[in-house]
């Protein structure tokens, strides 16, 4: 039987981690872009997960214990700060970035992960219009580039009716954080 890839063998140890604790998880970025269709050179692996205990040093120990050494010396100031835990697998030569999913948008993109098989690993994976949203929410000029190819694949039609819906909301949200208390959203925007 032929061996997986390094990136099936990083996803099948650490969704049995994640299963295990009883974590919930999903795969986005460019691993996630790979599987649906827009390869992407990279050496990372990143996903999200909902903790079942809440606890990140515990998720720590379980993905150490899984073979994954933690890139960051102290890990509660680098969480406050990123909510982000940085890994690296010697074994496959890969970084995983394991994002602790806290805010209502990425509760929503777990909740509409799909599981897709990755070179034998039955994966959840973000939906593409989630993943658009996030990519035009980061901005960076090699996330438009993203957006351009998402839109652009021919495989199924994509629910941009959902996609513009969300980017809205968060933008009324967005603006509304910013604005100062007693304001008017139409005052707000003819100061800017």
């Amino acid at each position: 039987m032929p061996s997986r890839s390094p990136v099936a063998e990083i996803l099948s140890r650490v969704g049995a981690t994640f299963d295990g604790r009883g974590d919930r998880w999903f795969l986005f970025g460019a691993q996630a872009l790979a599987v649906h269709g827009i390869p992407r050179l990279t050496a990372d692996v990143d996903v999200t997960v909902v903790l079942g205990d809440g606890q990140p040093r515990a998720l720590v120990r379980a993905l150490s214990e899984a073979g994954l050494e933690l890139r960051v010396a102290d890990v509660d100031d680098f969480v406050e700060s990123t909510s982000v835990l940085p890994f690296f697998d010697a074994e496959s030569g890969l970084a995983l970035d394991v994002v602790l999913g806290r805010s209502g948008l990425e509760l929503e993109c777990l909740e509409r992960a799909i599981p897709i098989d990755v070179d034998g690993v039955t994966v959840p994976v973000i939906t593409v219009e989630d993943l658009v949203i996030l990519k035009v929410l980061a901005g960076r000029p090699k996330d438009r580039e993203d957006v351009s190819a998402l839109l652009r694949r021919k495989s199924r039609p994509l629910d941009l009716d959902r996609v513009r819906k969300v980017l809205g909301l968060l933008e009324e949200a967005l603006d509304q954080s910013d604005r100062p208390a007693g304001s008017t959203a139409r005052g707000a925007r003819r100061e800017r």
